[in-house]
C-alpha cells in the first residue's frame, strides 16, 4: 500500500442506517478501527427511542431520513457523502445492529485503496457465523440470490451481506434505484453489468441486539426476498452492460 492509499490518508465515510438502536449503535461505532479516520455518517429512518443521541454523542454526523427503507436511508448517507467531501475514496456501508464486527472494516477498506477492487462485500457465508445469527430461511435466500447473480450475470457471490465497501465515484455511477430490501443485490447486479472488479472477503457475523426488521420474522424475509429476486430479474433485463 503506497503512501497515497494509508488508511489514516483516505477519505473514507461509514453510512450506518439506524431505526431504534439504542442499545447497539454505540458499541457500533466505539469500535471502528481508529486508524480509518473514518467519517461516520448516521442515517435515522424514524427511531423513536435515544438512538440520534447515542449517534451524536460518538461523534457521528447525524441525519434523517423520514421515508422508511433500508435503501432510503442508504441514499441519504450518500446525499450527505456528497455534500462533505468531494472526492471521497471509499465508502462503507454498516448495519447499526451490532450484528457485524467493525473492527473487521479495514479488511474490506483495504483492497480499495490499494486500487484493488471497486466494491468488496463482506461474506458472512464465507467468515464464522454465531449459531443462529442467519436463521435457516436468510441462509436460503442468500444461497438462492448467489446462483441468480451467477447465472443472469455472471457474477460468483455468496452472500449479499450489508457490511461492504466500495470506491465513491464508482457508488455514484451505479445510479441506485431502490429504496427498500433491493438495496444489495441492485449494487452487486449493476456492479457486475458494468465490470466492476467485485471480490468478497470473510467476515463473522453474531446474532443482533434487539428485534431484526426483516429477517426476525417469516413475513419480513418473505418481503425481501420477493424484493430481492424482483430485483435482480429486472436489472438483468433493463440495465445496461458497461
Amino acid at each position: 500500500m503506497t503512501p497515497q492509499t494509508r488508511p489514516s490518508a483516505a477519505r473514507t465515510f461509514v453510512i450506518t442506517p439506524v431505526l431504534n438502536e439504542e442499545e447497539s449503535l454505540g458499541k457500533v461505532l466505539s469500535e471502528i478501527p481508529a486508524e480509518l479516520n473514518a467519517t461516520l455518517i448516521v442515517v435515522d429512518n424514524g427511531s423513536t427511542d435515544g438512538t440520534p443521541q447515542v449517534a451524536a454523542a460518538h461523534g457521528a454526523r447525524v441525519v434523517h431520513e423520514p421515508r422508511r427503507g433500508y435503501g432510503a436511508a442508504c441514499w441519504r448517507g450518500m446525499e450527505e457523502v456528497a455534500k462533505l467531501a468531494k472526492p471521497a475514496d471509499a465508502v462503507v456501508f454498516l448495519d447499526g445492529d451490532y450484528s457485524d464486527y467493525p473492527e473487521e472494516m479495514t479488511t474490506l477498506v483495504q483492497p480499495i485503496l490499494a486500487g484493488e477492487a471497486d466494491l468488496v462485500i463482506g461474506s458472512r457465508m464465507l467468515g464464522k457465523r454465531e449459531e443462529g445469527a442467519l436463521p435457516p430461511h436468510s441462509v436460503f435466500g442468500n444461497r438462492l440470490a448467489g446462483k441468480l447473480l451467477l447465472w443472469l450475470y455472471g457474477q460468483k457471490a455468496t452472500d449479499l451481506g450489508p457490511f461492504r465497501a466500495i470506491r465513491w465515484d464508482k457508488l455514484q455511477a451505479l445510479d441506485m434505484q431502490d429504496r427498500r430490501f433491493g438495496w444489495t443485490v441492485e449494487m452487486q447486479a449493476k456492479a457486475a453489468r458494468f465490470g466492476y472488479r467485485v471480490t468478497e472477503v470473510p467476515v463473522r457475523y453474531r446474532k443482533r441486539l434487539g428485534q431484526s426488521k426483516i429477517t426476525g420474522s417469516l413475513i419480513g424475509s418473505a418481503r425481501a426476498a420477493y424484493w430481492i429476486v424482483g430485483t435482480l430479474l429486472r436489472y438483468a433485463i433493463t440495465s445496461p452492460r458497461g
